[in-house]
């Protein structure tokens, strides 16, 4: 039995679908925990038994993890709370149902960044590395996927680059670093899930096929998307006024910029790109496949 968390999520609806394509081939059972089921695809709904609530609960967790052989974990974005609270809080109780029910293999989505000197001043990606802690300390094999900023990140400024062809961050327009699509991170994640014949607690980076920086985003979508994009960097105050506004928890908005900050000193920098750490999708096709139709619809 494995169960998804997070499974309408970016990487868990990839993840959902990779596993109901594979999974029951090799005998393994589908479980889901969701807030809603009126949101799942009606193939997930008809072939995996599913959970209703939130994984953040214990008694959800609890129900979800028995029997379980493995668990896929996702902590969702909740910008109400504190990057600790947020991670290693809402982690908590499933920790405590991985150990009571001895579930065997953990698989979570972490960060890039262990052991470099920006690591404990990193904000969420802080709180996320404690994260990983607490779930290698439950008994479980635990694997976490050490990954840096996602592709999909770029769809929350598909409207500033239709209507001013400009998108923008904290860090230094030169400032190359890896970058990966959620499907293939979910792919990473159905891997370990169906072969679980690892053992102990340890990373999987998972980099994208280059580094990349705010330019050679910039060039690659006026190249696929025709039209003139720009990257602009914001100042550190003006994001924080622009989050704070939104009504986000002020540590979770200063966990926001300390991350963009350690990024923007290297965090995502210290793990060297091999064949098995390289994850096959180009920026240039997501752009195509992605990007283009939210921008240009």
């Amino acid at each position: 039995m494995i169960v998804i968390t997070a499974p309408t999520g970016n990487i868990g609806r990839h993840l959902t679908s990779l596993l109901l394509a594979s999974a029951p081939a090799r005998g393994e059972e589908l479980r889901v925990i969701v807030r809603d089921p009126a949101r799942l695809p009606e193939e997930v709904r008809a072939g995996a038994e599913v959970v209703v609530g939130s994984h953040g609960d214990p008694a959800v967790v609890d129900r979800a993890f028995a029997g379980a052989d493995a668990v896929f974990w996702l902590v969702p974005p909740d910008a109400a709370r504190t990057p600790e609270d947020a991670y290693r809080g809402f982690t908590r109780p499933a920790a405590n149902a991985l150990a009571a029910h001895g579930v065997g293999h953990v698989v979570g989505v972490s960060a890039l960044g262990r052991g470099t000197p920006a690591a404990a001043r990193a904000g969420l990606v802080t709180a996320s590395l404690a994260m990983d802690d607490l779930l290698a300390e439950t008994g479980a094999a635990h694997r976490a996927l050490a990954c840096p900023s996602f592709f999909e990140n770029l769809l929350e400024e598909a409207g500033p680059i239709r209507e001013r062809g400009v998108f923008s961050d904290l860090v230094d327009a030169d400032r190359a670093a890896p970058m990966a699509a959620v499907a293939d991170i979910a792919a990473a994640a159905a891997g370990l899930l169906l072969d679980r014949s690892w053992t102990g607690t340890g990373s999987v980076p998972v980099l994208g096929p280059r580094d990349l920086s705010p330019n050679d985003l910039a060039r690659i979508m006026t190249e696929r998307l025709g039209l003139p994009v720009r990257y602009e960097r914001r100042a550190p105050e003006d994001l924080r006024a622009a989050l704070a506004g939104h009504g986000l928890d002020p540590a979770f908005v200063e966990g926001i910029v300390d991350m963009k900050r350690a990024k923007d000193d290297g965090l995502d920098a210290g793990v060297t790109r091999t064949p098995d750490t390289a994850s096959p999708t180009t920026f240039e096709q997501w752009c195509t496949q992605v990007l283009g139709p939210a921008v240009l619809s």
